[in-house]
């Protein structure tokens, strides 16, 4: 028996460790613990409900905007706030353009590394490389000369010794399976999306006038003013200017991603029996289609108990609740709903360096969320699963497709290799999707409706003396639930559940093991020392332990002094 830490975890968001123990070649058993405190909570108490959005929103900045929607909303409920329809459609073409951008980023810089063995790119072919390339896909960078360049940039790269982002990783591990060829298209890949999502992502400086970070988000609306006769506003230019990223957009996820999903995933088919997880699936929903109490969402709201796709529940949010036995807080007498949610931190565990948790007791920062009593997956995989059981047409041909070309079941949607294909999934969907929020936009400047935020309630004494409200969002990582109580028109309480709380949290009172606890059981691992595989299960949910907690240091040591010259 083997105890693996892995601490910190790399190509990600924040802070995470994890434990495992290796015994047979398998994780026998796991535990994941965030190493940040969280603390935007009751920074939050006593402030105005209507700047909540700008110091949630700073939770992260990899996934900006998800917070500030997340708290907008929330305060939205509980005001009784109704956004007109150009803000619901200039969130829609944020959040959405926020997903392509990160989904992207995920696979190719904090991903792919755990499959593309970047040092045998190395001994690649040009020219099979080239026709490689040409056998999955017609875009147009995939000559002979293109990847000799690339190998040859690669290989300067490597002669000076300043690796960068290729250092310290498991280069000739057993596991890699890929022949040098995929792995130097994979690594031109890489070097193209850098350039790639630094320009799809100018759509939030069109929207909110920068990213991270968007400063466009209103209680009731949106900022950005919208009119076709005006320069300093969101007119047909701009419109224009979003259709040419848009187009751009499609083509770079059409052509590259999903075809190198395509043939990584073919060598890796072995995958789609590992990292299933507990096999529950959470889904708030996500993009109104209309400005109704209840519109419509593109993607469905649900809930999925024992992979079971023939069964979507509807989702009751009054199921949700938190657990702190094993999170370093103090102990409440159950396990709370987040709109009575407390944050008392109170750190118990050993003094780092530490050898191992204290995993018999509280062992992370983050708390373990809990639907019905029961942990829940949320993210691309979840919202997928969900759409194709609610019947969304054009998820389950795009899920098909895939599962067709890879030549598996859809059995093999429920684990690591899953998770990397529906978020595939899901971002061909949006580029095909988010042209049709840039037209309703025009749409609306051309017939006069101008109208981007509702000043009813902007007044807090419109607003009752007590209120409580809860803002839901689909974040790329999963679903987000922000939840505020307000009293005397400020901030009474405010609580957040995030994606990776669902996710990384760690075992409940009753003792069940949170997703990626679950998801590293019998996970292979050829090497103890290099646990390469540990990475992929946990690379696959794509963690963001900054949206789950925040640094402090207990002993209130100087950690820093700035000093302006």
């Amino acid at each position: 028996m083997s105890h693996v830490v892995v601490d910190p975890v790399t190509r990600i968001e924040g802070h995470l460790r994890i434990e495992a123990e290796v015994d047979g070649g398998q994780v026998q058993d796991a535990w994941s613990s965030s190493t940040m405190f969280r603390g935007i909570e009751l920074i939050l108490k006593g402030r105005d409900p209507r700047d909540a959005w700008a110091f949630t929103q700073r939770i992260c900045g990899v996934c900006t905007t998800v917070h500030a929607i997340a708290s907008v909303r929330s305060v939205e409920n509980a005001i009784g706030a109704r956004p007109p329809p150009n803000a619901r459609v200039l969130r829609n073409l944020i959040m959405a353009s926020q997903c392509i951008q990160d989904h992207v980023i995920h696979f190719y810089h904090l991903h792919a590394l755990d499959w593309v063995d970047v040092v045998s790119a190395l001994k690649a072919d040009p020219e099979k490389t080239s026709a490689l390339a040409q056998s999955i896909s017609d875009w147009p960078l995939s000559s002979t000369k293109y990847f000799a360049g690339v190998k040859g940039r690669l290989k300067d790269f490597v002669d000076r010794g300043q690796l960068g982002p290729f250092a310290n990783a498991y280069w000739g591990h057993p596991a890699y399976k890929l022949p040098p060829e995929a792995n130097l298209m994979a690594v031109a890949h890489y070097l193209e999306a850098l350039d790639w999502q630094r320009d799809f992502i100018r759509m939030h400086a069109i929207l909110g006038g920068k990213n991270p970070h968007l400063q466009s988000f209103l209680v009731g609306g949106m900022a950005t003013p919208v009119d076709p006769d005006r320069q300093a506003s969101i007119n047909m230019g701009s419109v224009a200017r979003m259709k040419e990223l848009t187009a751009r957009a499609r083509d770079f996820v059409t052509k590259v991603y999903l075809p190198d999903v395509l043939a990584v995933a073919s060598f890796y088919k072995d995958w789609a029996g590992v990292g299933g997880g507990v096999g529950n699936y959470l889904v708030y929903g996500e993009y109104p289609e209309t400005d109704d109490d209840k519109p419509p969402l593109f993607l469905p709201s649900g809930v999925i108990r024992n992979r079971n796709l023939g069964k979507v529940e509807p989702l009751d949010p009054a199921k949700i609740t938190e657990s702190v036995k094993h999170s370093w807080y103090e102990d409440g007498e159950k396990p709370l709903h987040p709109r009575d949610g407390e944050t008392r931190p109170r750190y118990t565990g050993p003094k780092p360096p530490y050898e191992r948790l204290e995993t018999a007791s509280k062992y992370s920062w983050l708390k373990s969320p809990r639907y019905d009593g029961e942990p829940m997956e949320v993210g691309p995989l979840s919202r997928m699963l969900v759409a194709y059981g609610s019947g969304h047409q054009r998820v389950q041909e795009l899920v098909g497709t895939v599962l067709k070309t890879l030549g598996v079941g859809p059995e093999a949607l429920f684990s690591t290799l899953g998770r990397i294909a529906a978020r595939c999934v899901e971002t061909v969907l949006l580029t095909e999707k988010i042209d049709s929020w840039v037209d309703a936009l025009a749409a609306n400047m051309e017939k006069g409706d101008l109208r981007i935020h509702d000043t009813g309630k902007w007044d807090p004494a419109a607003w009752p003396k007590e209120a409580y409200g809860a803002g839901f969002h689909e974040a790329p990582r999963g679903a987000l639930g922000h939840w505020v109580h307000i009293q005397d028109g400020v901030i009474a309480n405010y609580q957040c559940i995030v994606p990776s709380t669902w996710n990384a949290g760690p075992r409940d009172g009753s003792e069940k093991r949170g997703p990626y606890e679950a998801a590293l059981l019998k996970t292979p691992v050829a090497d103890p020392k290099q646990p390469l595989e540990i990475l992929r299960t946990v690379h696959s949910f794509d963690p963001c332990m900054a949206c789950g907690v925040h640094v402090v240091d207990v002993e209130r040591r100087e950690l820093a002094r700035v000093r302006v010259a």
